[in-house]
């Protein structure tokens, strides 16, 4: 048995014993799971699966090259690539599961050989395209998240089969029509959505919603109305890059001068920032740990940064992801070091698996070849 064909195994037995939230710990080591030609750009759990989306043309199963066409599903437990298989003629940058259904955002033009603007929907278990759900986009989805009946969008639109939209809209869950009521307004660019304890949360480059300035990169929305839930306005003073959410708080991965993960309670108040010298790029949440990914190379001990992100009072070596107490933001010992300029883009996290998701452009962890794709458990 080699080393990692070890780890896959040990990692098997773990994850039985980490799925409930309450037990889900820190990552420790890496599954063995598929590596990709291209960049990962969207992860989503799905129960025991992991649907991917990116640039990628093929995944790679220990040196073996499988076609892939910017979507594939791969087994969270067992690392195994899954036989789902749609394909998209271009760049897949967000994902949102909801029940037998996948819907897919980003820069293709055709989903299956069928001709679908930057939105689709695909059968979970088949990868079967949806002919009900059929949408013309002004612009480009960069964000998906399905709650409260609805799928969501965020992008660069400006319209949605001929219907003003500006950069952000919804979807029914059940008929897949555009929702005539849900028509917020962003100023500019929307790149991450959430949804938790009865909001929507939008993240970003704008600086007005619905025309009202003071919510800059960062707003909660009531998911029925489009409202701004004015209670929670944090005024966030840099582009906000990912989002992940719980009832009870909310952490943002962020760019600037270096990058910082922020953790706010509902109220909007700030209860921690973390500093690296590069962008935090995405952020999830798996038990007491927010886990973060980016362009970073270290983690700064203060928050002053200088010339390009550099830490001025000190740093620890973190390539590219890390791990932080959700508490009060403090670097964790967990390390799992990647490579590349722009690292890690995306990460997902399941209580029920145990276990984080990391994509982007590495082609290594530890050392270890995993390109663009990884699982810790």
């Amino acid at each position: 048995m080699t080393y990692r064909s070890k780890i896959l195994a040990l990692v098997v037995v773990l994850t039985g014993t980490l799925a409930t939230p309450a037990q889900a710990a820190p990552a420790e080591s890496s599954d063995s799971v598929p590596g990709f030609n291209g960049a990962v750009l969207t992860a989503v759990y799905s129960g025991s699966t992991i649907y991917v989306g990116g640039d990628f043309t093929a995944a790679v199963v220990r040196g073996r090259t499988v076609r892939r066409s910017r979507l594939a599903a791969v087994d969270a437990y067992t690392g195994a690539l899954l036989p789902w298989a749609p394909a998209a003629d271009g760049r897949v940058k967000a994902l949102a599961v909801s029940g037998s259904s996948v819907y897919l955002g980003g820069d293709f033009g055709y989903v299956n050989g069928e001709r679908r603007d930057s939105l689709a929907r695909v059968d979970a278990r088949s990868g079967t395209l949806s002919r009900t759900f059929r949408h013309s986009v002004d612009g480009r989805p960069y964000a998906l998240v399905a709650a409260h009946g609805r799928l969501y969008a965020g992008g660069s639109f400006t319209a949605v089969d001929g219907r003003a939209r500006s950069r952000l809209a919804a979807f029914d869950l059940g008929t897949g029509e555009l929702d005539s009521g849900w028509r917020p307004r962003a100023d500019d660019q929307v790149e991450a959505l959430a949804a938790a304890g009865g909001r929507v949360y939008a993240g970003g480059r704008f600086h007005q919603i619905n025309g009202l300035p003071g919510y800059d990169r960062l707003v909660a929305l009531h998911p029925d109305a489009a409202t701004i839930v004015s209670a929670f306005r944090p005024r966030a003073s840099v582009i906000v890059f990912g989002i992940a959410a719980t009832p009870d708080a909310v952490y943002t991965a962020n760019g600037g001068r270096g990058g910082t993960v922020d953790a706010y309670a509902p109220s909007g108040s700030r209860r921690w920032t973390a500093t690296f010298d590069g962008d935090a790029q995405a952020v999830a949440t798996l038990g007491d740990s927010v886990y973060a990914g980016g362009h970073f190379d270290n983690a700064c001990r203060t928050a002053r940064t200088g010339d390009r992100g550099v830490c001025l009072d000190g740093s620890d070596r973190r390539v590219k992801i890390a791990s932080l107490s959700a508490a009060d933001g403090h670097l964790q010992d967990w390390r799992a070091d990647a490579n590349g300029v722009e690292g890690v883009l995306t990460l997902a996290a399941s209580a029920e698996v145990g276990a984080v998701a990391a994509g982007g452009t590495f082609t290594t962890i530890e050392g270890a070849a995993q390109p663009r794709f990884a699982q810790f458990s």
